[in-house]
């Protein structure tokens, strides 16, 4: 019987897998974690590749392998990975009898069609797609303890679908006026493949918008805010800076509101949430308000007629949009508290 606190961790090398490797070393129920590259270098403990783990205790360095995992005595697993190899190593890793924890987009749909459109690759197997759950943890926690195979969500579309499931569900939404979601990401968002388009240049004392219209993030915000393509207006642009996601989220109402009406809303939703932080009536969150930090700071702003809504999200990309929902996940995966090793 795999015991699932022990972990091992694919992907290392990337500001996520780093990122989980930092909280994952701190976690308080993680036992015996073993991290896995496709380049070790030579280096038998993390903190021989990266300055920042020494001291840190025994962190040991593997070549990655889907044998290698397999033939451990890890009980879970996260996929720090590509798409295209976490759809080749998950399913090998549940077939063994682990639990995975995906942080890439190959498991985020239960069609393959849609993830083939959007990430144009193939279409990973359609029986671990319908077997997945959708890992944000504020909408499907219940559906977490039991899961196999967990797909983390997006950045950007964790950071939307927190601002707009609220409205959606409570059908608040004005029909046929549509939504506009105006988002900027730090720069770690994009990746550790160099890119001349992420040089220092190129970045520092710039601001530009990129993937309009064709953000793969796209559906997962389509398909957990039950919005319609055709009322979404998704605009994402890349910040001079290394973390963080504000996203401004302009809505139409279907009705006139009142403030107070608003922030019961977002409250009562979130209630027993812990890692959802809504503000208060006239205060609007920051990004350093939530750097190096697992939570989603939600706020907003009404017009006098309270026809005309904006809700700022905030959250650090890193952290509530990839390795530290990842770890929020695993909390729920094994029983835990789910802000263990988060605060």
């Amino acid at each position: 019987m795999r015991d699932p606190r022990h972990v091992a961790v694919a992907g290392v090398s990337g500001y996520t897998g780093l990122e989980l490797a930092r909280i994952l070393l701190r976690h308080p129920a993680v036992e015996k974690p073993v991290f896995y590259l496709r380049d070790t270098s030579g280096a038998k403990c993390l903190g021989e590749l990266f300055p920042q783990f020494r001291s840190w205790g025994e962190a040991p360095v593997r070549p990655l392998s889907v044998e290698a995992i397999v033939k451990s005595d890890a009980g879970t697993a996260f996929l720090a990975t590509p798409h295209e190899a976490s759809a080749e190593i998950a399913p090998a890793l549940v077939a063994a009898g682990l639990r995975v924890v995906d942080l890439s987009g190959a498991f985020r749909f239960r069609s393959g069609d849609t993830f083939s459109s959007w990430y144009k690759l193939p279409a990973p197997p359609a029986a671990l797609l319908e077997q997945a759950v959708y890992g944000l943890p504020e909408l499907y926690a219940d559906a977490l303890p039991q899961a196999k195979l967990v797909a983390n969500p997006g950045c950007y579309a964790t950071s939307v679908i927190l601002a707009l499931r609220p409205l959606a569900e409570a059908g608040w939404i004005a029909a046929g006026r549509g939504v506009i979601c105006d988002c900027k990401s730090g720069a770690t968002g994009a990746g550790k493949e160099p890119r001349h388009d992420l040089h220092f240049a190129e970045v520092d004392e710039n601001f530009r918008a990129y993937g309009l219209f064709t953000h793969r993030h796209t559906p997962e915000i389509l398909e957990h805010t039950g919005l319609a393509n055709s009322q979404v207006i998704f605009s994402t642009h890349l910040l001079p800076l290394a973390r963080g996601i504000l996203s401004t989220n302009y809505v139409w109402l279907e009705k006139p509101r009142q403030a107070a009406e608003v922030e019961a809303l977002y409250r009562q939703f979130y209630a027993g949430r812990p890692m959802v932080r809504i503000w208060p009536v006239g205060e609007l969150p920051e990004l350093q308000h939530v750097a190096h930090t697992n939570f989603c700071d939600v706020g907003f702003a009404l017009d006098a007629p309270g026809e005309r809504l904006i809700v700022v999200s905030c959250l650090d990309n890193l952290g509530k949009g990839a390795s530290g929902q990842a770890v929020q996940n695993f909390n729920h995966m094994l029983g835990l508290e789910e802000t263990t090793g988060l605060q």
